[in-house]
């Protein structure tokens, strides 16, 4: 949630004109990460992992945006290095639950 919140306050100093751009889709990878992981959390079972590996692959997307915003001239360093290390910290938070989701921690009881 904290990237999120971060993403949010980095893209709204971007230019005006990348409002449908860039801003908007780094706005959309951002919120689509604690989105997957709380669906496949309600989902639970396999469905859980699935949902957890789309929220990393939105997470590479965010990572892949912020260094388009930086190279673009977008943002202040100091913000896009904030939003940097909160998307590590979120790839490594969950890269351990991708790790902690094996089949067998996914079976039902019956």
């Amino acid at each position: 949630m904290l990237l999120v919140e971060q993403v949010y306050a980095l893209t709204a100093s971007f230019p005006a004109d990348e409002r449908f751009g860039l801003t908007s889709q780094l706005r959309r990878a951002a919120v689509s990460v604690p989105s997957n992981i709380a669906e496949g959390y309600g989902r639970g079972g396999g469905e859980y992992r699935r949902f957890v590996d789309i929220a990393y692959g939105s997470l590479c997307e965010v990572e892949t945006q912020l260094e388009l915003g930086s190279r673009l001239g977008f943002a202040r360093p100091d913000s896009l290095t904030t939003a940097r290390d909160l998307a590590s910290e979120v790839g490594r938070m969950l890269n351990g639950l991708r790790k902690h989701l094996t089949p067998d921690s996914l079976k039902l009881e019956p």
